[in-house]
């Protein structure tokens, strides 16, 4: 057995019986950059495509360089992290999420629970993944476009895997009478020329499906038909 040729061998028993299994040295032939995404380079080994990898990484290997298993491995795995990093990073670039949806949206794409890992640990250590700042993120875009009740947000933020306490603090601020008449004064520009009872039915069942409870709806919907007779 030569150097070019260099086998590792792995030792099965099956039936009582030792079974060598070899597995070649391989050499790298060709590192070519990707046409469709100059990030990254197509390795190629014993003349035969074997994997890609972000440059950076693929800028330690040589033409000619031979490979063992084992770090033909490593490579591999570094390709499957880059590949679930940038499956995160654009999701993220379309909106803020939570931790728990972009681990949801990688094990739905089938990345095993190592690079998943891995990529989190990563996007949290240079912030671009952060619950308290998702939740925050969340509240506010709720408020100044589609308010909701207290508990309505609650369930939203828990539905996406956000921690108890940091859905707390994220709400501590929230002026659930305000975002009520908010939401109210939209749907009161509809409903103004019905009768009062069934002003009030509608407004409250609208208020209602929102979250908001009656000691919030009350006095918002009283208010609002005030302002409508007024002006008649």
């Amino acid at each position: 057995m030569d150097d070019i040729t260099a086998v590792f061998c792995c030792l099965f028993i099956s039936r009582g019986k030792v079974t060598t299994v070899t597995k070649k040295v391989q050499t790298i032939t060709a590192l070519t950059i990707q046409k469709r995404d100059s990030n990254r380079v197509s390795v190629f080994l014993d003349d035969a495509f074997a994997f890609g990898l972000p440059y950076s990484t693929a800028q330690a290997l040589r033409k000619g360089q031979q490979l063992s298993p084992a770090e033909i491995e490593r490579l591999k795995r570094e390709n499957l992290k880059d590949r679930a990093k940038n499956n995160a990073l654009h999701l993220i670039s379309l909106r803020p999420h939570s931790i728990v949806e972009v681990e949801r949206r990688l094990r739905q794409k089938k990345y095993d629970d190592e690079s998943v890992a891995q990529v989190i640990a990563e996007l949290k250590a240079v912030n671009l993944l952060d619950d308290n700042a998702f939740a925050q993120f969340w509240v506010e875009q709720r408020v100044t476009f589609k308010p909701r009740s207290r508990l309505a947000l609650q369930h939203e933020l828990r539905q996406k895997g956000v921690g108890r306490d940091v859905i707390e603090s994220a709400l501590a601020e929230l002026d659930e009478d305000e975002s009520a008449e908010i939401v109210a004064r939209k749907k009161m520009r509809q409903l103004a020329h019905l009768p009062q009872d069934k002003f009030r039915l509608k407004i409250g069942r609208f208020l209602q499906q929102r979250g908001f409870h009656y000691g919030t709806i009350k006095p918002v919907i009283d208010e609002l038909w005030d302002e409508i007779e007024n002006k008649k």
